[in-house]
């Protein structure tokens, strides 16, 4: 249920300094303006520290583009967020590479069907279902596939990240962008 009443997606148009600045770089990044972006530029900190966060995450966590799907992903199913989990799939499904069946096995809730990546996910869902906190078992079976410490904390960026849309998504109760439609979960 939407929350934010009051506030509307701002219009890149008719946008002025800070927000007009945060609009054009997200046009120049991804060629259009998401509907989660007109939305989270109305308090541009929050459209600002979530395209550095997710900059960062993308250029230099260390995770393969295919990972960097499965932990936004995880992420966006447990916090509930249909428009970041549809935004994710299309992106994991063109862009990224991630195999249609571990892309099917993550919308259906089965075993992801590569070690490795079902390591991953189950880390990425542990911390943020635990508030931070995972078990010591969890985090050694991700460090026994592979992952170090690094990984960990590329993971808490962008659980940073994905709090910042998924909770104002929440809030606005943000329309799936029709280029994300056809992966709508649910």
């Amino acid at each position: 249920m939407a929350y934010i009443k009051t506030l509307s997606a701002v219009d890149h148009t008719q946008a002025q300094g800070d927000q007009k600045a945060l609009l054009d770089t997200a046009l120049k990044q991804v060629g259009f303006i998401p509907n989660m972006y007109a939305n989270m530029v109305n308090v541009p900190g929050v459209l600002s520290t979530y395209l550095h966060g997710y900059s960062a995450f993308r250029q230099k966590s260390g995770f393969s583009p295919t990972e960097q799907e499965v932990v936004f992903l995880a992420i966006s199913r447990v916090n509930g967020c249909n428009y970041c989990t549809a935004a994710h799939s299309m992106i994991a499904d063109k862009m990224s590479g991630v195999p249609g069946d571990v892309l099917q096995a993550i919308h259906t809730g089965q075993p992801i069907p590569d070690a490795r990546l079902a390591a991953l996910f189950a880390m990425t869902q542990e911390l943020v279902k635990n508030l931070g906190q995972p078990t010591a078992a969890r985090v050694q079976e991700f460090l026994d596939v592979g992952f170090d410490e690094s990984h960990l904390l590329n993971i808490i960026l962008a659980i940073s990240v994905k709090v910042l849309s998924n909770y104002s998504n929440h809030a606005f109760g943000t329309e799936v962008d029709e280029r994300f439609a056809a992966y709508r979960v649910g």
